[in-house]
């Protein structure tokens, strides 16, 4: 079985900081990961290769150059191959963009019997690449995956809903995205991570996909970011105890109070 994990290396959110004349993101000194939910997608991948005999698990990213220190790690973790599709043509892609690129360096690679991906980055929270990727190679998805199965050519799959979960059938190949209830990922391992570091990546630009130029990077990308900024701090809230009629009549209070009734 051939399995294909997509990755993304994304800013640690716990420290990201805005510009505030700019309303752009400043990355200086700001550290980058593997984006968590990817981390469950390789992990589970990883799994199933634990599991099944002559399983290889491929892990692929576009992105900068430096995105190949986030690719050793997966190997380190126990990949088999990475693959980093870096070009300046691909920079500032969106959701759209960004899997027409992935979807052709996929093409460019073969075919896989299951594709994972994070559910969303942390850093666009879209939930849109996955899906996307899947519908331009054509194949089935089941996204919010968080238990896997695999039946013969079969993969059976939870898929999370808000209120419990379904349980479906889908036969391979197939594109599924995982959520961080799906696993617990596992850590790099000491003697993988000598040869993570030892391994050829494979390194794909546009010259190498079968992708027309005008359909990679910024000028390929319909959604446009106006401005990002962090909300304004509110004030603290307050904490009523009581009865619920002693509560409403709290609240009464000090809306009239504030002249707000």
């Amino acid at each position: 079985m051939k399995i294909l994990v997509c990755v993304k290396q994304v800013p640690d959110t716990t420290e990201v900081k805005i510009n505030k004349e700019t309303g752009t993101l400043i990355r200086d000194g700001i550290p980058s990961i593997l984006n968590p939910d990817d981390a469950n997608a390789l992990e589970e991948a990883l799994r199933l290769k634990d599991k099944t005999e002559d399983t290889t698990v491929t892990v692929m990213t576009m992105g900068p150059p430096q995105a190949e220190v986030m690719l050793r790690e997966c190997l380190a973790m126990g990949a088999d191959e990475a693959v980093l599709l870096s070009d300046r043509a691909f920079g500032g892609a969106d959701t759209w963009a960004t899997s027409g690129t992935l979807a052709a360096g996929i093409r460019k690679m073969g075919e896989f019997d299951i594709i994972f991906a994070g559910r969303q980055a942390i850093d666009g929270d879209t939930a849109q690449v996955g899906p996307q990727i899947a519908e331009k190679l054509n194949l089935p998805q089941v996204t919010y995956v968080q238990k896997v199965k695999i039946e013969g050519d079969t993969a059976i799959v939870q898929r999370q809903l808000e209120d419990g979960y379904e349980v479906i059938g889908v036969k391979m190949p197939v594109l599924l995205t995982a959520v961080k209830e799906l696993n617990e990922p596992r850590y790099m391992f000491v003697d993988k991570i000598f040869e993570g570091y030892s391994k050829e990546i494979t390194r794909l630009a546009l010259s190498d996909l079968d992708i027309n130029p005008d359909a990679v990077g910024l000028k390929a990308s319909p959604t446009k970011v106006y401005k990002s900024f962090t909300p304004a701090v509110k004030g603290k809230g307050i904490m009523l105890s009581g009865t619920t009629k002693e509560n409403v009549g709290s609240v009464m209070a000090l809306l009239k109070e504030k002249h707000i009734i």
